[in-house]
């Protein structure tokens, strides 16, 4: 999933985020990458264990764009049967050294927060019909 730059500034970007998530867009890539930190040189049918319902599709192609951002290395062995290992170039580590505060405050984030979940507890801003907003006030 490649996203384009956008066209409007100096450089094609506005900011580093953006430029980070273009690497890293998508529902997959990041925990691709974390698999990778944690398991490194791994083949993959261990990344396809590591990372929980992705497909071989989904995981082939963003394996071919991680690699084409230079974030991973792929190295084909010359055997037979064939053996190829993943593992994350020096830029990837760096991505994922970024990604770790993001992770952190994942972790410590209530799991009812997450979408759909009940809201949280303590005072509301609800208003009742007819009630005058507190800015308003």
């Amino acid at each position: 999933m490649a996203t384009l730059n956008r066209p409007d500034t100096p450089d094609a970007h506005s900011c580093g985020i953006d430029t980070a998530m273009e690497v890293i867009g998508g529902k997959w890539k990041v925990l691709i990458l974390w698999a990778l930190h944690t398991h490194p040189r791994s083949r993959f049918g261990e990344l396809r264990r590591l990372v929980p319902g992705v497909t071989e599709k989904v995981l082939a192609s963003h394996l071919r764009e991680m690699e084409a951002d230079g974030i991973v290395r792929r190295v084909s062995y010359d055997e037979v049967p064939p053996r190829v290992e993943y593992s994350l170039t020096e830029d990837g580590n760096r991505l994922n050294a970024a990604l770790e505060p993001l992770a952190v405050w994942g972790r410590a984030r209530p799991a009812g927060r997450l979408r759909g979940g009940p809201p949280p507890s303590g005072p509301t801003t609800a208003l009742t019909p007819g009630a005058t907003p507190p800015s308003a006030a």
